[in-house]
């Protein structure tokens, strides 16, 4: 089935645009390589969605809870399958070498939390009760899996943000270095795509 035939008829035009944002969204098929820019490419993808009225401000949290994190649940068992090359990392300077916004979202997602703290990352029995049921939790877990050592020693911005006093700041502060090391970085924004949908301003 074709995109044009999964859209409403009214809608079909759309396909052009919608098509190369969720094709890019997975990696680079040349390159072999998956990163941020990827990842926002997916976002953009559901954010075109919304622009053409096939989902609503009332599916916000379940794209984001569910839609979006099945992308991630497909994007690790790709990279621990086939060990992509990390497109536009920081390595181990950064939170995940794949992954930024379920760090954005998952910070958002425990701000009220009774319970979980920033410094709870370092608990191994609360990251297996709670590690699939939040996003930060889970990117944690993923980390830790696919990296040896300590996070003081392969992911220290990871370890330095636990030492946040609340998830709010954390939250505030993963907004500003999404916008910052992923939106303005050129390596990483360099191939992403601008149209009547998402138009560049």
């Amino acid at each position: 089935m074709s995109a044009v035939q999964l859209l409403p008829s009214n809608l079909s035009t759309a396909a052009v645009e919608l098509l190369p944002y969720i094709l890019d969204s997975f990696g680079n098929a040349t390159r072999i390589d998956y990163g941020t820019g990827h990842e926002t490419t997916f976002v953009a993808f559901l954010h075109c969605l919304a622009v053409l009225g096939l989902v609503t401000e009332g599916d916000r949290q379940a794209l984001v809870c569910v839609v979006f994190n099945r992308y991630l649940e497909l994007m690790r068992h790709v990279q621990t399958t086939y060990w992509l090359e990390p497109a536009g990392s920081h390595g181990v300077w950064g939170l995940d070498d794949y992954q930024f916004l379920p760090f954005v979202w998952g910070s958002a997602q425990l701000i009220h939390h009774p319970l979980i703290r920033p410094k709870s990352i370092h608990n191994e029995e609360l990251l297996g009760i709670y590690g699939d049921d939040y996003m930060y939790l889970a990117g944690v877990k993923f980390v830790k899996s696919v990296k040896k050592g300590s996070l003081h020693e392969t992911s220290p911005m990871l370890d330095d943000v636990s030492s946040v006093l609340n998830w709010q700041k954390v939250n505030s502060g993963m907004i500003k270095m999404y916008q910052v090391e992923v939106l303005s970085k050129f390596p990483i924004m360099q191939h992403f795509l601008f149209g009547t949908m998402l138009p560049f301003q």
